[in-house]
């Protein structure tokens, strides 16, 4: 579709317009869901440093990078940064768990404190931090990597002795050398896919062990105003037995803020068992190339994080969707991709701008139906009054919608749509007018619209 057909499908029609086949949908302002606290990207693994231009990145396209990932009017406005902790902090044994910690710090943090500093000039206020592992010397394996259990949780004994506070001191000591740099971190998860062993920094814990570690740390963190985020699974299926078990410990539940899984090993099908906030924590789709397309079937292009996004917030009724790397490198999967001092831009950045620049943190999700199944509708209404709907149209042809606005407190005004397609990037369109609470478009094939809605 060109740029201009593609104008011409989302623009309004007037209701007399409208053909008897056209399907309608309803956005209710009375029925309310969850709250939404953002979306996000990581750059752990030495990724900010890259971005940062250690291997070539030049200002200038650093700044275009930055844009692209954190600016609400050019790119995708995420609004959270998870930051990896590491045991670069205390990289020796100190002598055993009862001994001074012997801490180093660079201000740094392989770029990552750069990067939290940069995000938060662009307005970023959610910066979750979290531990793929505590220190190896801490684990009955006695290394970072191939898992191994943190030492004194039920059937984790060392002949080290009971590492479990001194991992607690280390996790707050991290986030306090960032808050020497300014940057206040607001979330801490204490493990990261606990039921996945890695060839690389990882750490096995139980639902019963994540549970007996969230008793134990999550009274230190909370004194030391820092909101618990557990656990990580790698899949979302396997996040709910990690969820059943704190929620089922009373000495648990209520230290954690967050409940946290990742989309890999099953994806997003329904809600966490818990009344708490959930997020979809980590996911990149599978994928052994580059690729930049919007809908080539391959199931790691744009509109399979479209849909990915669309289902996590509305079957999951996830308030957090933070993906894997905003940016990385070779064959990633991640939104765009850096090569020296050149850099290439997915569509699966722009499936996300779609979301993340338009639904804001503290939006609460509004019900949205329609009687075409092909048609995969969002509705939110933000802090500021106005209201969003997400369409996905999955279908292979053009849709015409007729779309009623009930209780949101809308009757007039405009409705400003965003395409995202294979020829347009979140490309803002003609407004199109609200008359007598509806207005009425129409969704090009196999494309993503955003609606904002003002008065």
């Amino acid at each position: 579709m060109t740029s201009a057909a593609a104008l011409l499908a989302v623009v309004g029609t007037t209701a007399a317009d409208l053909p008897e086949s056209a399907t309608t949908a309803t956005v209710n302002g009375s029925t309310t869901y969850q709250p939404i606290d953002g979306f996000g990207f990581s750059e752990h693994f030495g990724r900010a440093a890259v971005m940062n231009g250690s291997e070539g990145l030049s200002a200038q396209h650093q700044r275009e990078l930055l844009d692209l990932l954190l600016s609400r009017t050019t790119g995708a406005g995420l609004s959270i940064l998870r930051l990896g902790i590491d045991s670069g902090i205390q990289p020796t044994d100190p002598g055993g768990p009862n001994a001074t910690p012997k801490y180093t710090w660079d201000g740094y943090d392989k770029g990552q404190v750069w990067l939290a500093k940069e995000a938060e000039a662009y307005g970023v206020k959610r910066f979750y931090a979290d531990a793929w592992t505590a220190p190896g010397y801490m684990k009955t394996n006695g290394t970072d990597a191939d898992g191994g259990t943190l030492c004194g949780l039920s059937g984790a004994t060392c002949a080290s002795g009971d590492w479990r506070k001194a991992y607690a001191d280390f996790l707050v000591r991290w986030a306090k050398f960032y808050g020497q740099e300014g940057i206040g971190i607001t979330d801490i998860g204490f493990t990261n896919e606990p039921d996945w062993t890695a060839t690389y920094d990882s750490m096995r814990l139980t639902p019963a062990q994540a549970t007996e570690y969230v008793r134990f740390f999550g009274p230190i963190a909370d004194s030391a105003g820092y909101k618990v985020a557990c656990c990580d699974s790698f899949g979302w299926s396997q996040q709910k037995a990690y969820t059943s078990a704190i929620e089922a410990d009373a000495g648990a539940r209520g230290y954690v803020s967050t409940h946290t899984g990742h989309n890999y090993a099953s994806q997003v099908g329904s809600p966490l068992p818990t009344s708490r906030r959930t997020w979809m924590s980590e996911w990149s789709p599978n994928g052994t190339t580059w690729n930049e397309n919007w809908d080539d079937g391959s199931g790691y292009d744009g509109f399979a994080v479209a849909t990915a996004l669309h289902d996590a917030l509305t079957k999951g009724n996830v308030s957090g969707y933070v993906y894997w790397y905003g940016a990385s490198l070779g064959a990633t999967r991640g939104l765009i991709q850096m090569d020296g001092d050149s850099y290439h831009v997915s569509k699966r950045l722009w499936a996300m701008a779609n979301y993340s620049r338009f639904v804001r943190p503290g939006a609460t999700r509004l019900g949205a139906t329609t009687p075409d199944s092909a048609l995969k509708l969002s509705a939110f209404r933000n802090t500021d009054g106005t209201v969003t709907v997400v369409a996905l149209n999955t279908a292979t042809e053009a849709t015409r919608v007729g779309l009623s606005l009930r209780n949101t407190g809308i009757t007039g005004g405009t409705a400003t749509p965003y395409l995202t397609n294979g020829s347009n990037s979140t490309s803002r369109q003609a407004s199109i007018p609200v008359t007598a609470g509806s207005l009425t478009a129409t969704v090009p094939a196999r494309s993503l619209v955003t609606y904002t809605i003002r008065r």
